[in-house]
């Protein structure tokens, strides 16, 4: 492999099976990821965590704070601050209680998985430490299921704060993967007083790196990334500062990118449009 690109030895034979009608494709479970920035004197740098090797998704790979989203998240009971739903519905393209759904699941995601809140007590205020004891309770009860989203705002005072977010991508699983997400791509700035936490249970290593280098050690497969992670990484690259990232958001285009597998002169060719760097081509006599 001569980049770090993510790439299951079954999708072969899965690609084969849905092109023969073999394989009924899963219906994409919508999801949420942030790329959580932070300003450094080389420039801004975004945190990543590498997924446990246990991971049934993506194992060793690494990626954004991020997941699924809760039921629950579309719970009109979410404290709310900045753009409304509707505003956030028009941005993603989606009904407005998907929109709140969508974005509320990226703030709990990025409060599960690094332990920063984009929340705070006001619509202009947001929380300056989210170390200690009772913190860390919330989370393992979100992260349980134990407690949702609203009553854990509702419960703290809080008000998430969706002004903190900048939609920046939408990325969709092939359809031939078992495990299929639909998975919008945020960023976000690392609020003031908060740090990241390295205790994730789906992580075994979290690291601070620049778009450039991270995108450099994947180029020379040091680290290894599905298409989506790569892709946004080079994106982001361009930008000086997280408050440029942020404010490049609002031109982000937000069509999905969904791989395409078709037949080619004796050949499996699978890529993703506008992703010319991720095509591969698979022997029709092989497994990969």
């Amino acid at each position: 492999m001569s980049n770090g690109q993510w790439y299951p030895p079954e999708w072969p034979d899965r690609i084969r099976a849905l092109a023969a009608g073999t394989l009924t494709a899963a219906t994409p479970r919508r999801a949420a990821t942030v790329m959580l920035l932070r300003n450094a004197p080389g420039g801004p740098e975004v945190h990543m965590l590498r997924r446990r090797t246990s991971m049934a998704f993506a194992a060793g790979a690494y990626a954004y704070p991020g997941g699924g989203v809760d039921p629950r998240d579309d719970d009109r009971q979410v404290r709310w601050a900045g753009p409304t739903q509707q505003t956030w519905a028009e941005r993603l393209g989606v009904p407005e209680k998907d929109a709140q759904a969508i974005v509320c699941a990226a703030v709990r995601e990025t409060f599960e998985e690094a332990g920063v809140l984009l929340a705070g007590p006001t619509p202009d205020t947001v929380v300056d430490d989210t170390t200690g004891e009772q913190w860390q309770a919330d989370r393992q009860a979100l992260i349980a299921r134990d407690l949702s989203f609203a009553e854990f705002l509702q419960q703290r005072g809080l008000v998430l704060r969706s002004d903190l977010l900048g939609a920046w991508a939408r990325w969709i699983t092939p359809e031939f993967e078992p495990r299929r997400y639909d998975t919008w791509f945020f960023a976000a700035a690392l609020p003031a007083g908060q740090r990241t936490s390295d205790d994730s249970s789906e992580a075994d290593r979290t690291v601070w790196i620049s778009p450039g280098q991270a995108a450099s050690a994947y180029d020379r497969g040091e680290l290894t990334m599905m298409p989506p992670t790569i892709a946004t990484l080079r994106t982001l690259a361009a930008y000086g500062s997280a408050h440029d990232a942020l404010a490049g958001a609002a031109g982000r285009d937000l069509t999905p990118v969904l791989a395409q597998a078709r037949l080619e002169a004796g050949e499996l060719v699978l890529s993703w449009p506008g992703h010319d760097e991720f095509t591969k081509h698979i022997p029709t006599g092989g497994s990969n």
